[in-house]
């Protein structure tokens, strides 16, 4: 973390102010990347309320069918490594629109899948498509946002909970018809999305320095960083488990859970953007981490154990904590450690994506193993863990002369935050 962050004391003006810095007056390159990110976005939980449609369809098991899931985001932590690397020679928005690229091919691919097993393979290039473009779209609008980096922070986890909130409504609404039209639907949007960014968004300046493979392998050795990378990756099991296990524990229609899930994807936008910085504020971001991380455990525990209409409340609900969670682990990843903001960023999203692609492939196997309840249960206790490395790490996340509370500032392009 930067020194010199300690007063605690707000030195951008307020995100949500309609002057000059507010999230909502952003230059038309903001907004292009913002809106494809919305639709990248989308692409996570799109396939939520058609697992069971694409699980007959292609005469699959629930196991076989999450490893959407697994391919997606298992290539996505890998391709962390490469995204600094690339971005820093070719550049932001070219790194955006390959990713864009990518996407468009892979999505469209995924809609013509014969077998489960072309399928999962698809969406392993998509996944690829996705890091190139979501890891470089957060540098990209924080470098390009008018506000400061607060506001830009803001404005992508609203794109990260428009995208979470609309992609079940959008898998629902084609894939009632066929599970094959969401994916095709996913590539027009992206490639609007294409055609937005190459109008404009402008090739913003490269690093002094290009990044190397390592450099986000180095940047964990950082104590902080390694903290919150740990942490997270706990959270994200719980997550993940929440959003591609449970539409087989609904067993519900496609429009039903997907407005089950648009639901949840509202709560993961309202609290991300306007909740958690006013909680943090007030009780600090370490507290509201660890508070929201046991409550989310609370959450699945019910949502394991209680009848069809808990589930379905509890599914809603946790997109509260998932909200709150997400926020609050973007800007300590960000702030905390002296790493370039896409360095820490991508040995961060390196460590926690590998959590999101164990749960979607290990819920369905302790099910069968076990029973399912179970799945949440071990859900639950990792987003317990979660709470306890935030706990046992706090003095490697705060400096001893910093308050706990966020305090957004801009030294030299880095944010700061203290926590």
């Amino acid at each position: 973390m930067q020194q010199g962050a300690a007063t605690g004391e707000s030195s951008e003006t307020d995100p949500f102010d309609e002057g000059a810095g507010s999230i909502l007056r952003q230059p038309k390159a903001v907004w292009a990347t913002a809106g494809a990110s919305v639709v990248a976005f989308m692409g996570i939980g799109l396939v939520d309320p058609i697992l069971p449609s694409i699980a007959k369809g292609l005469s699959a098991t629930p196991s076989q069918v999450s490893l959407l899931f697994t391919s997606y985001f298992l290539i996505t932590a890998v391709a962390m490594l490469v995204t600094g690397f690339v971005s820093s020679r070719i550049g932001g928005r070219k790194t955006l629109l390959l990713g864009l690229a990518l996407v468009v091919v892979f999505a469209a691919l995924s809609g013509t899948s014969s077998s489960v097993g072309e399928l999962v393979g698809f969406r392993a290039g998509w996944g690829l498509g996705n890091a190139l473009f979501v890891s470089t779209a957060l540098a990209v609008i924080v470098g390009a946002a008018a506000g400061g980096s607060a506001a830009a922070i803001l404005l992508y986890e609203s794109a990260l909970g428009l995208g979470m909130a609309c992609g079940p409504l959008l898998g629902a609404a084609l894939g009632n018809a066929s599970w094959r039209y969401p994916f095709f639907g996913t590539a027009a949007l992206m490639a609007i999305g294409f055609l937005c960014i190459t109008a404009f968004l402008k090739e913003q300046p490269r690093p002094a320095r290009k990044t190397s493979l390592l450099d986000p392998i180095k940047a964990l050795g950082h104590g902080g960083l390694a903290s919150v990378a740990a942490s997270s990756f706990f959270y994200n099991y719980a997550f993940f488990t929440v959003l591609a296990f449970t539409p087989f524990v609904l067993d519900m229609t496609p429009y039903k859970s997907g407005a089950v899930f648009f639901a949840w994807g509202l709560l993961l936008a309202v609290f991300s953007v306007l909740v958690a910085p006013r909680m943090q504020e007030r009780f600090g971001s370490l507290k509201v981490l660890g508070g929201s991380l046991v409550l989310l455990a609370v959450d699945l525990l019910v949502l394991g154990y209680g009848n069809h209409t808990a589930a379905v409340v509890c599914t809603i609900l946790s997109g509260a904590f998932i909200g709150v969670n997400n926020t609050v682990y973007t800007e300590l990843a960000l702030g905390v450690s002296d790493a370039p903001r896409p360095v820490a960023s991508a040995g961060y999203n390196f460590v926690r994506w590998f959590a999101a692609a164990a749960a979607p492939f290990l819920a369905p196997k302790i099910e069968e193993w076990s029973n399912i309840h179970i799945p949440f249960v071990v859900a639950a206790v990792t987003a317990v863990l979660g709470a306890v490395v935030v706990l046992v790490r706090r003095g490697s996340l705060v400096h001893e002369a910093e308050e706990l509370k966020p305090a957004h500032a801009t030294e030299d392009g880095v944010t700061v935050f203290a926590n």
